[in-house]
């Protein structure tokens, strides 16, 4: 293998290795641009896209054990790979997927060290990121705090009306 090929073989490794999700896409008349903007939006999702060689995909990804079969791959192949949050830098993925139709099209992904099609990705994009959650977590256990105080704030309130009405009507005797 040329230098070349082993230096972006060696890269995609790397990225691959210390990546939490992998998803493949096909994409087409991604120009400067909208390929600057779609990156700076997955790179605030804590993600990353970078188009690849099909061959050295594939050589990569075996090396990761990840199965991929060459003729899911057609077209130019690029890989979002996700370094944090990846349910966040998928749902920018499909965001920017929806805005850009015939753009970009999803073909697989891999998450957890599964294999996923492209309708169980668009499924995965669509589950709360981590920190929403963590807000409905947060939210579940305080709601029965907080009802328990609106109770007793109502029962407080209920017994001061009555000792007001009991004192107005004294008053007007």
């Amino acid at each position: 293998m040329r230098a070349e090929k082993q230096l972006l073989l060696d890269e995609i490794e790397d990225k691959l290795e210390g990546s939490k999700a992998v998803i493949f896409a096909k994409y087409q008349s991604l120009g400067p641009d909208l390929s600057d903007d779609f990156r700076g939006q997955l790179r605030d999702a804590g993600g990353s896209f970078t188009a690849v060689k099909k061959r050295v995909l594939l050589k990569a990804a075996e090396k990761q054990g990840i199965q991929m079969d060459l003729d899911t791959l057609a077209g130019h192949i690029g890989v979002m790979i996700a370094h944090e949050d990846p349910i966040s830098a998928t749902k920018v993925l499909f965001k920017f997927a929806k805005e850009n139709k015939e753009t970009l099209e999803v073909l697989a992904g891999h998450f957890d060290g599964q294999l996923c099609s492209a309708e169980d990705v668009k499924a995965i994009s669509q589950l709360p990121s981590q920190d929403e959650m963590t807000a409905q977590f947060l939210g579940l256990l305080e709601a029965p705090m907080a009802q328990t105080l609106s109770v007793m704030e109502a029962l407080l309130t209920s017994v001061m009306h009555c000792l007001e009405n009991k004192s107005q009507e004294e008053g007007s005797e």
